[in-house]
């Protein structure tokens, strides 16, 4: 049986890549989207259940609409 990806690990995994073509810092990003460091520390390793209020936030602060950052999930 092939093994599914973990939602919060794809998740994680889209918004570094996002956050990193933008060139941002974790710190620097977090301070844009108004959370702390190792919240977004914590998304981007698959570790937190993100809110969609949070995952607004951080869609907004990427610069992207949040049904892109979602897709395919």
């Amino acid at each position: 049986m092939k093994k599914v990806p973990d939602i919060l690990s794809v998740f994680g995994d889209r918004v570094r890549e996002l956050r990193q073509a933008k060139g941002l810092s974790q710190e620097g990003f977090a301070t844009a989207c108004g959370l702390d460091r190792t919240y977004i520390s914590g998304i981007e390793r698959g570790k937190r259940n993100v809110s969609l209020r949070n995952m607004k936030l951080i869609a907004h602060s990427l610069g992207v609409k949040l049904s892109t950052l979602v897709e395919g999930l």
